[in-house]
């Protein structure tokens, strides 16, 4: 035991480095989302590493952990990029999240249900729409989407989708409308709430899968038409 003990002293160091890198993965996965570091942005370790004032190993650690979440790859001999989603990582997304959000519906048991977070999100969808405010609208749908994988009450899937979540919005950031991507599903999360606040479990699914596959459908259509474009553009 005492030779245990003393292995896991000789860890102690990495618990506030691994602490450390954690809440900078969260920061960057943060600025990701918002837009803040675009996709197929280099990320530099000496001006990222100066604004927040912590190691280059700690960094490291960090640009790791979002590697491991697909948000970030790292190129041999060039360093480490946003990542640019390919169309069969989007259809892979959208995949994932009808698996997951659908079983969460279909699994919630008897009503009442605790969806005060979900009307939260669909009020602040619709506040940010009357402010014109797209980006706003943009986070609001994936706050709704979040709090309804919250309904299940799963830790493990909570941890699962905000990986997924973050990486949707990857894609969100080559649309060059926002407004047309996301204004229509605000009524589509007003008819979904409405159908869990009147326990109708089957027909809350049943809004929720015709809601996926349009919204991939138009991210895929976008995304198409934004990547052929670029490519004619370096041709």
């Amino acid at each position: 035991m005492a030779e245990q003990l003393t292995g896991l002293a000789d860890d102690r160091a990495l618990l506030g480095r691994t602490s450390t890198a954690e809440r900078v993965s969260d920061i960057l996965r943060s600025r990701i989302a918002e837009g803040f570091f675009p996709p197929g942005t280099r990320l530099s370790e000496e001006g990222i590493g100066g604004a927040l004032g912590v190691s280059r190993n700690t960094l490291r650690e960090a640009f790791r952990l979002l590697t491991h979440e697909r948000l970030l790859v790292h190129e041999l001999n060039r360093g480490v990029f946003v990542r640019v989603l390919t169309v069969e990582d989007v259809e892979d997304i959208y995949r994932t999240r009808r698996l997951v959000e659908c079983a969460v519906v279909r699994g919630l048991g008897e009503p009442p249900y605790a969806l005060d977070g979900l009307a939260s999100a669909v009020a602040q969808g619709e506040r940010a729409a009357l402010e014109e405010e797209w980006g706003g609208v943009s986070t609001a749908n994936i706050h709704f989407h979040r709090e309804l994988v919250a309904l299940a009450g799963s830790a493990r899937t909570d941890e699962l989708m905000r990986s997924v979540f973050a990486e949707l919005r990857l894609a969100f950031h080559v649309v060059d409308d926002p407004r047309r991507l996301h204004e229509p599903y605000l009524a589509r999360n007003r008819q979904i709430l409405q159908a869990l606040q009147a326990g109708d479990r089957a027909e809350a699914e049943r809004l929720l899968v015709v809601y996926l596959d349009d919204s991939l459908t138009g991210i895929v259509e976008v995304y198409r038409r934004r990547v052929g474009a670029d490519a004619d553009s370096t041709a």
